[in-house]
């Protein structure tokens, strides 16, 4: 069993998410990607805006009936920032025997870096990273995999303004993630 490490924000998650993911398993052989929403990423200076519970209620919204995505809530779970590190060392525990394949953006592998343990990080999973036009170089010795994905310019920051000056979303995210956000006033 191969199962990729997706972790993110996701506040809220876009098409730009699901297409990378969908795209990475397939390339990567994986048999179940899970989605890592952090409580408080040590790198960036905001918390989320959305709470937990939304972030999570749109990811699993997001991929509803489709078994290849699944939630993973144990950054959530956890006091203080999430570092992948940890998230590792605890699914490694899980599933000492199964392949973790770590599912990056090139932006987010370009600090790889200045992560917490990065060389324990590439012991407990594969890194794999999506480059993207525009974004910085891969050049650590860490990664292992570049997967090619659509180059899709979605960014959550650019909903959540869209959001908070009335503008639609409409195509951004799937539309049940579109209704959540409106049902609940997210982002205003």
């Amino acid at each position: 069993m191969a199962t990729g490490v997706l972790g993110g924000s996701f506040d809220p998650v876009h098409h730009g998410h699901l297409i990378a993911a969908d795209r990475a398993a397939e390339a990567l052989g994986l048999d179940t990607v899970l989605f890592v929403p952090c409580a408080r990423q040590p790198l960036k200076p905001q918390d989320p805006v959305a709470d937990a519970t939304h972030r999570v209620t749109m990811l699993r919204l997001a991929f509803a009936g489709y078994q290849r995505f699944q939630v993973e809530t144990s950054e959530l779970e956890r006091p203080g920032p999430s570092y992948t590190v940890d998230t590792l060392r605890q699914l490694r525990q899980r599933w000492a025997d199964e392949r973790l394949v770590l599912i990056l953006g090139a932006d987010a592998a370009a600090t790889l870096p200045r992560w917490r343990a990065a060389d324990e990080v590439a012991r407990l999973a594969e890194i794999a990273v999506l480059p993207r036009p525009g974004a910085p170089e891969v050049t650590s010795p860490f990664v292992k995999h570049l997967v090619a994905t659509p180059a899709i310019e979605i960014r959550s920051s650019d909903i959540r303004a869209r959001c908070l000056t009335g503008k639609s979303i409409r195509y951004l995210v799937p539309e049940s993630v579109s209704q959540h956000i409106a049902r609940h006033g997210l982002y205003q």
